[in-house]
C-alpha cells in the first residue's frame, strides 16, 4: 500500500474492506481471519491492525459501508409519484436487496448472532444512517402533504423496525416473498398515508 502508516486513503481502506466482504462471504464471519484477509488484499496483518484493533471492529466498518451504500443506492432510485411512494417504494425494494447481499446472506445463514446485538441492544451506524434517510423522506412527505403529521423521529423508527422484521424474518414464514413484499408495501403506505 502506497499510504502513510497513520492516514491511509479512502482506496486502501475500501481494498481491506472488499477483502473482508469477499472473505465473510466465502466462508462466514467465524471462519474469515485477519490473515484471511491481509492475504486477500495483499497486505501484511499489521497494515489491518493499524486501522483496526480486531476482527470486530473491521466486521463492523465492513457491514456500515455494504449496507449505507445499499440503502443509500436504492434511496436514489426509488420512483414515485409523491414522496410517500418514493419512500415506500425505496423501504421496500432496500428490504429485498438486504435480504438478497451475498454477505449478507452469509451472515444470516451462518453467524446470525452477529446481528442480535443490533436488534436488542443497540443501535449500529447502519441503522442510524437507514433513520437518517427515513426520517428525510418523512420530512419532505410532511411537507408535500403525502406523509401523515407526527413525530419524524418515531415514525422514521417504526419504519426501520418493520423493515427490519420484513428484512430478517420474511424467509421463515414460507410461502411468496414477492407477496409478502407487496404486503410490507401496503402496510408501509397505509401507515403512513396521511
Amino acid at each position: 500500500m502506497t499510504s502513510s502508516r497513520n492516514n491511509p486513503t479512502r482506496a486502501d481502506e475500501d481494498l481491506l474492506l472488499d477483502a473482508a466482504r469477499d472473505r465473510i462471504t466465502a466462508v462466514g464471519l467465524r471462519r474469515a481471519t485477519l490473515t484471511d484477509i491481509a492475504r486477500r488484499a495483499g497486505v501484511s496483518r499489521m497494515t489491518i491492525y493499524r486501522r483496526w484493533p480486531d476482527m470486530a471492529a473491521l466486521v463492523g466498518d465492513v457491514m456500515t459501508r455494504e449496507w449505507v451504500g445499499l440503502i443509500g443506492a436504492v434511496g436514489a432510485a426509488a420512483t414515485g409519484a409523491h414522496t410517500r411512494e418514493r419512500l415506500v417504494t425505496g423501504v421496500v425494494e432496500g428490504v429485498r436487496t438486504m435480504r438478497e447481499h451475498p454477505m449478507f446472506r452469509r451472515i444470516v445463514d451462518l453467524d446470525p448472532e452477529v446481528l442480535l446485538p443490533y436488534l436488542v441492544d443497540r443501535r449500529g451506524a447502519s441503522q442510524d444512517a437507514m433513520l437518517a434517510q427515513i426520517s428525510a423522506g418523512v420530512v419532505a412527505g410532511q411537507a408535500d402533504g403525502s406523509v401523515r403529521a407526527g413525530d419524524v423521529a418515531v415514525l422514521a423508527q417504526s419504519v426501520l423496525l418493520t423493515l427490519q422484521s420484513f428484512a430478517l424474518s420474511a424467509p421463515i414464514m414460507g410461502g411468496s416473498i414477492a407477496a409478502l413484499d407487496a404486503e410490507l408495501a401496503t402496510l408501509l403506505d397505509r401507515y403512513l398515508a396521511p
